[in-house]
């Protein structure tokens, strides 16, 4: 009969989860179709035990579950499970932050570990099974592989909740099914045949409400907030490919989960623990917390603590006492991978791949001797790492952050209310979360979206800037935006997803995937991320191979060979991010905004997860011997973290109102928050002057080592160690900056903006920095430098007229005076100055003075004794513009080095062109300063000064008076006019004067002002320049 084969199987998985169960009425409910089961209580343990997770189960109950079997037609029809109201609460486990300090052997947690493996095993029901002539095993194998891939799970009503402190963190989810489909994703009875080995499953779910709420000490929720997430609903489709029909586990599985719109809402009470609720999802990311119970191995903790990375590239080093970094424990580590599972965050999510895509090895009980022995047989083969392939992509997301005040009630027992006003929105659109893996050794993640921007939203401290009533546009409120319009871009966010059409699994092709770190490279470049999305890309790879350097190491590679046979295991790890073109405006709206979340966020005493050690030195580390060294020097594992901006503009107005007294003090945690509310009514200021910044690219570069306090007591146990070595030692950051230039710009009432003035013509820079990981370790090495920085800059210019730096003047006032700014301080008069009418000559020009300052190289060093500073500046020039009578803007000198002065008191100086003689010519300053760390101490090495400095000449010309004394005049019958332009640079191209003009008298001012640094200013003195 079929009820013997397929009753003990789905008895097995009831009473696997579910307490004080009797089978035999369980059997006799089954055999009749239909089981009705009420009020069940859930195996908690059994549940932390096969979950893994840092968390206790406090509760768990099952209202009501339900099993129908179509007996009659079992071939055709699934069997359906329905759960209705199922509850979980769940807490962090008692002790968690101090588990990853403690340390065991790895024999005890060897033993540990099966023994937790074995109890997690289901209890058999003892059911022998018959063995019926009429039904082979190859129909029963098949029979129940059809009802296990055909069964249909519906949950009605899922609530799951976290308490921690004072938080309560809810998910209910009022309905979630998971059927089979067919290759229109339809519903579906399939089976995998010989010709379609692929079986796709949707799981769709409806109204899914996040909650977060503050309870008091008694447990109690005094107010309810704003749902974090209201009601949405998502799919998720999930592709299986199996090898051959007897394949127990699937070759590639792809799960992809779409959600048209995904609207959530913070308020100013949930920032704080929705700040802790990602701090613990960190925590538990980077392995600080929950990365191994009892029973589980702790090296291979450490080891694979990597497995995702610091995103921001600052290390997350390791806490376990090992006398050597991990690759040399490479051998034994992957020696017991057959007995061990790794702890880390995607060991844990591996685990779970074979429960969802395969039925327990228990079933082969119940399949007869003959199918039993095939299975072994299966199971003997040396099993393959499925590819798996997890994706999250969302249509359109808001986050709406908002201001609660307290409501009033009428009685007097009834619960608190709070009403909320948005204050802030942020709107993404073509959101994707991929992540690709092949066993542990092969990991990559990508993160990417297609277009954001920031918008204002009604009032904030009582300054009503964009209430209904004040009739701004949306552009005004939108203070930041970055790449482009999903209807312009397409659907390229969901390229090769299970929901394009596109893709090889949707038009019946088997997908190729890229396992191969060099290839992926190759492929996945910044330029291809930015193509596919536009705003933002990441992208996270994560390797481990072995020193013969052919791709990625499979996992079964390593654990079933010998460990003499193994070389070193290389880990690699590299972040990629990359933001599009982006424009961020900065007005009083936006500041005092985003200012109020910081301060919002900082209110809160929640306790960090992770306790960090002390970086104190093991005295009893072991001493490499040279061939060990030899081995270490061949290749230490780091962490490589790139991030580029391109194309970045940022606008600082002037500030229309100003309550920065009330929240930097909180900021910088001088006193506690207050809520002060303005009074007094807001008034937009038109024209609107402003500091436009243009930068064409910013490149950050941050290296570390994998695991550096391994590697750092290592290095400085050894008498010589090498350059290599002690460069391994340090983090490193590389910061480059191309293309900055800066101007002042006037917004006018109709939101467009007039011709931009350069005051900073276009210049690049460089920057670099390390700093000594585990100073604590190298106390005994005096030379050894802790941290160093070098700085260049090629070339820097600043031009400005009096009016301009007035302006500039203002623009800093506004944001310094706290208050509402005035009109008096931006006259028209001013404005009118300093923004030219197009194709109108100024009567009365003002000159424009220009600095220039060339080849400047600074450098920085510390150690544990000493200070240094040393560096050069190329050439410092100082000059005024100023129209002489044949129409040409003079040059006049006021301040230049290096210059010969030998002649500077003939006449004969004063007539010549100061052009530098050769390219050769010496730094106009050279310095070298050093002093002691501790200046008391008697046995310092004192301090050291020496400078160079070479000729320079000074020049007081009646055009620096003319200069000072400016002040603006009102002028009459004559307006402002304002041109709208898109993306004007800032430097005027103008064609290269043939001879630099210098003049020591002032002309008259007759021709209008040149926006080009000057020739003068210019001259190639040893100029330097970057490369992207």
């Amino acid at each position: 009969m079929l009820e013997s084969y397929v009753t003990p199987i789905l008895m097995s998985y009831v009473n696997r989860y579910i307490k004080n169960l009797k089978p035999s009425d369980l059997q006799l409910s089954l055999w009749g179709g239909d089981v009705v089961l009420s009020k069940l209580e859930l195996k908690l343990d059994v549940l932390e035990q096969e979950l893994k997770l840092p968390f206790t189960f406090l509760s768990g109950h099952i209202h009501e579950l339900r099993i129908h079997v179509p007996w009659t037609k079992l071939g055709s029809e699934p069997v359906v499970i329905t759960i209705n109201t199922m509850e979980c609460i769940l807490k962090l486990k008692d002790g968690m932050q101090d588990d990853h300090e403690s340390c065991g052997s790895n024999s005890t947690n060897r033993s540990t570990t099966e023994n937790t493996k074995s109890s997690v095993k289901p209890r058999r029901i003892q059911q022998a099974a018959p063995t019926d002539p009429d039904l082979p095993p190859g129909y029963v194998q098949s029979l129940i592989r059809r009802v296990v891939n055909n069964v249909n799970i519906v949950i009605n009503n899922l609530i799951l909740k976290y308490v921690e402190d004072d938080i309560v963190l809810s998910v209910n989810i009022t309905s979630a099914e998971c059927y089979t489909v067919g290759e229109l994703w339809d519903r579906a009875f399939m089976d995998i045949s010989a010709t379609d080995l692929v079986l796709r499953k949707v799981i769709n779910f409806s109204d899914c409400t996040v909650c977060l709420d503050k309870r008091n000490a008694s447990g109690k929720i005094e107010f309810y907030q704003d749902p974090l997430l209201y009601k949405c609903s998502f799919r998720t489709r999930l592709h299986f490919t199996y090898d051959n029909l007897n394949s127990k586990m699937p070759s590639v599985i792809k799960i992809h989960t779409l959600v048209e719109s995904l609207k959530l809402s913070i308020t100013d009470q949930q920032l704080p623990m929705f700040i802790r609720v990602m701090q613990l999802g960190i925590a538990l990311y980077y392995g600080e917390i929950g990365n191994f119970k009892d029973g589980e191995t702790e090296d291979s903790t450490c080891h694979n603590k990597d497995m995702l990375g610091d995103i921001t590239g600052v290390e997350d080093e390791t806490r376990i006492d090992m006398p050597y970094p991990a690759q040399y424990k490479g051998q034994e580590f992957y020696s017991q991978q057959e007995d061990e599972q790794q702890q880390g965050w995607v060991s844990w999510a591996w685990s779970f791949v074979p429960a969802i895509v395969s039925y327990d090895d228990s079933e082969e009980d119940y399949l007869g001797n003959d199918l039993t022995s095939t299975m072994h047989q299966q199971k003997s083969q040396t099993l393959k790492d499925p590819i798996v392939s997890i994706g999250f992509y969302c249509t359109k997301a808001t986050v709406t952050f908002k201001l609660t005040e307290m409501q009033a009630e009428s009685s007097y027992y009834s619960p608190q209310k709070v009403t909320s006003k948005e204050v802030l929105c942020w709107e993404q659109e073509g959101t994707t979360v991929e992540a690709l893996m092949m066993g542990e050794p092969f990991f990559d993640c990508q993160i990417g979206f297609v277009g954001c921007r920031a918008m204002c939203l009604k009032g904030i401290m009582g300054v009503k800037d964009f209430e209904e009533n004040m009739n701004r546009s949306e552009t005004e409120a939108c203070f930041f935006i970055c790449g482009e319009n999903l209807s312009m871009k397409g659907l390229t966010y969901l390229t090769n997803s299970l929901f394009d059409y596109r893709s090889p699994e949707n038009n019946g092709t088997r997908a190729e995937f890229i396992l191969d770190a060099a290839h992926h490279k190759e492929t996945y470049t910044e330029m291809a991320g930015m193509q596919r999305f536009g705003a933002f890309y990441m992208d996270y790879l994560y390797t481990m191979e072995n020193n013969s350097g052919k791709g990625s190491a499979n996992q079964q590679d390593f654990s079933l060979g010998k460990s003499e046979d193994l070389g070193i295991v290389q880990e690699k790890s590299t972040k990629s991010l990359v933001v599009g073109p982006l424009d961020f405006r900065l007005d009083s709206s936006a500041v005092h905004r985003i200012l109020k979340m910081i301060v919002c966020a900082l209110e809160h005493e929640y306790e960090s997860y992770s306790r960090l050690k002390p970086d104190l030195k093991n005295e009893n580390e072991t001493i490499l011997n040279l061939e060990e060294v030899a081995s270490l020097e061949e290749y230490i594992p780091t962490r490589h973290t790139s991030i580029t901006l391109l194309k970045c503009t940022c606008t600082i107005f002037m500030a229309e109102f100003n309550l920065l007294d009330h929240l930097l003090p909180v900021i910088m945690g001088e006193k506690n928050s207050s809520n002060f509310m303005n009074t007094t009514n807001f008034q937009s200021l038109r024209p609107l002057p402003s500091i436009q910044i243009l930068v064409d690219k910013i490149s950050l570069e941050h290296s570390v080592p994998m695991y550096a306090e391994h590697l750092v007591h290592v290095v400085s146990s050894l008498t010589q160690p090498s350059d290599n070595l002690l460069h391994y030692c340090y983090s490193h950051c590389y910061l480059k900056i191309f293309g900055f230039q800066a101007g002042l710009t006037s917004l006018d009432c109709r939101g467009s903006y007039c011709l931009p003035v350069p005051i900073i013509p276009s210049f690049s820079t460089a920057l670099y920095g390390k700093l000594l990981k585990l100073p604590t370790c190298w106390t005994k090495r005096s030379q050894i430098a802790i941290t160093e920085g070098i700085f260049d800059l090629p070339n820097l210019t600043i031009q400005a007229t009096r009016a301009q730096t007035l302006l500039l003047q203002a623009i800093y006032q506004s944001w310094s005076h706290i208050g509402n700014v005035g009109s008096s301080l931006v006259n028209e008069a001013l404005m009118n100055e300093v923004f030219q009418t197009k194709g109108v000559k100024s009567k009365n020009p003002l000159p424009t003075l220009e600095g220039s300052i060339q080849n400047v190289e600074l450098k920085y060093c510390s150690t544990s004794l000493v200070k240094c500073a040393s560096g050069t500046v190329g050439s410092i020039k100082i000059c005024a513009k100023a129209p002489g009578d044949s129409g040409k803007d003079k040059l006049i000198p006021l301040l230049q080095g290096p210059s010969d002065t030998k002649d500077l008191h003939s006449s004969k100086w004063l007539n010549e062109s100061r052009k530098p003689e050769s390219l050769l010519a010496p730094d106009l300053i050279a310095f070298t300063v050093q002093v002691p760390q501790y200046m008391d101490y008697c046995h310092n090495s004192g301090a050291v000064l020496l400078c160079s400095v070479q000729g320079l000449a000074v020049n007081i010309d009646p055009v620096l008076y003319t200069w000072l004394i400016f002040q603006p005049q009102k002028r009459t019958s004559r307006h402002m006019q304002q041109q709208p332009v898109i993306a004007v640079p800032l430097v005027m191209p103008l064609s290269r004067r043939k001879e630099d003009e210098a003049s020591v008298g002032s002309a008259p001012l007759t021709k209008q002002q040149s926006y080009q640094a000057s020739e003068y200013a210019s001259s190639p003195i040893k100029t330097k320049t970057i490369t992207a």
